[in-house]
């Protein structure tokens, strides 16, 4: 079978890519290879199960349920929970496996499913592709019956000892923070309003009424015109929006401009280096992240590590290096004190506290780096695997460099999934890094195109 696991599970446009025949042998799968690693201990075991709202994830997540416990597995079925919660709740409840069905901030059609080792941690690459082995072998030909098969159970506390676990972390309560939430119509609809209502804050909400057809509907980190309008239209002090699955966190500040992840991480990094909680000093990036931050850690003495594009990547330097905040662009912060994983509702909550505790606004909180002009483009149709081999695409590249005289930033990086490549380009100037990502963006046309 071709490797169906992306970066982040396997992910599709559910009922044609992601089917619910899929999810049970996924599951049956998952369990088996496992419980044949030793992962149950010999003991009955247990699986945590949660999902978004979309509508594929009824049908799905009965489906992953179903495969779980025809395979011995006893599910806790958490119902709608974000997949930070899932993952928390995997530890706490000791399961032996964590799923969890979303397509984050994907549109509503898509959907994918993702599977959580002991612990609440991602699954390895090798783990993946025993799953993957297992089915093509047809795992489902053994299978318990009588009492040993799995009972499915309703899981509701799984929310509130997610709020217990997120309340136990901040720092400080948030009375007096008047704040405007907005859920993206996603899986912390419910729980993220009420946690910043349970620390103290005021709390004005949008995008929190799910359908289970408009989630990442013109709400969430991925639309953020309606979180501005709102923070400044009721004189909030500043505002939070999640995706689908509430992993990732952006922000708006009280004059309505927005607060990025890499803003939040250096509000996030020098909160932590003050309280001598930085690990080492030291801050995980992606090669996306603005040149600004990496220009703002370095003034204040923090060390970073750049990785690869996507949080599994970020989240293997963390452990490698046992270090303790590291993130993405996109809003996806990890905080391995606290987690195993990015969690939105968390990060807006230890944003929150910052502005608190340090009695100075988010805009000035993040007036700590100053982002350089940024322009992408991506070039379609092109071969990607060439871009760091021709000689015309390096020349084009070096002679970037030296126009920048080390005040800007190129980067040239292949799609993981299409055949084309992305040019990103930072400068002083919005005009200089549009022109000069053109310029590079034209080359790449010119001498890898199929």
């Amino acid at each position: 079978m071709a490797r169906l696991f992306g970066t982040d599970g396997v992910r599709g446009l559910a009922n044609r890519d992601i089917t619910a025949d899929l999810a049970l042998q996924l599951s049956v799968a998952a369990a088996t290879t496992l419980g044949d690693r030793g992962a149950f201990g010999g003991q009955r075991s247990v699986a945590v199960v949660g999902r978004d709202p979309r509508a594929s994830g009824e049908f799905l997540g009965a489906a992953v349920c179903a495969g779980l416990a025809s395979a011995g597995v006893d599910v806790l079925d958490a119902g709608v929970l974000p997949t930070p919660a899932i993952a928390y709740l995997t530890g706490r409840m000791n399961a032996s496996i964590g799923a969890v069905l979303s397509a984050s901030h994907n549109a509503m059609p898509d959907n994918g499913i993702k599977f959580l080792a002991k612990g609440g941690h991602k699954l390895s690459d090798a783990q993946e592709d025993e799953i993957l082995a297992r089915m093509d072998a047809g795992a489902a030909a053994e299978r318990p019956t009588g009492a040993a098969v799995g009972r499915i159970r309703p899981f509701p506390q799984g929310a509130d000892f997610y709020m217990e676990h997120l309340l136990d972390a901040v720092p400080t309560r948030l009375d007096g923070l008047h704040i405007v939430v907005d859920a993206a119509h996603g899986a912390a609809s419910q729980v993220g309003p009420e946690v910043f209502e349970r620390a103290g804050a005021t709390v004005d909400v949008i995008g929190a009424s799910p359908d289970g057809l408009n989630i990442n509907d013109g709400y969430g980190s991925t639309h953020l015109d309606r979180l501005c309008e709102a923070v400044v239209a009721r004189g909030a002090d500043l505002g939070v929006a999640w995706d689908g699955d509430a992993d990732r966190c952006l922000a708006v500040d009280a004059q309505g401009q927005v607060v990025d992840g890499d803003q939040i991480m250096a509000i996030l990094a020098l909160s932590l280096k003050e309280q001598g909680r930085l690990a080492d000093d030291t801050l995980v990036v992606t090669v996306m992240s603005n040149l600004g931050l990496l220009q703002a850690m370095e003034r204040e003495g923090v060390t970073t590590h750049q990785t690869a594009v996507g949080d599994r990547y970020v989240l293997e330097d963390m452990r490698a290096h046992s270090l303790s905040l590291g993130g993405e662009q996109s809003g996806h912060v990890i905080m391995l004190d606290h987690g195993t994983t990015g969690d939105g509702v968390l990060t807006a909550l230890m944003l929150s506290a910052r502005v608190v505790q340090s009695g100075r606004s988010l805009a000035e909180l993040a007036g700590v780096m100053t982002r350089l002009p940024q322009t992408l483009i991506n070039v379609k149709g092109v071969d990607k695997d060439a871009v760091d081999s021709n000689e015309a695409v390096r020349a084009a590249v070096a002679d970037a460099d030296g126009e920048l005289h080390g005040t800007g930033r190129v980067l040239l990086r292949k799609s993981g999934t299409e055949p084309l490549v992305r040019v990103m380009v930072e400068a002083q100037s919005e005009e200089q890094a549009h022109a000069v990502a053109e310029r590079l963006a034209s080359v790449v046309r010119d001498h890898l195109s199929l």
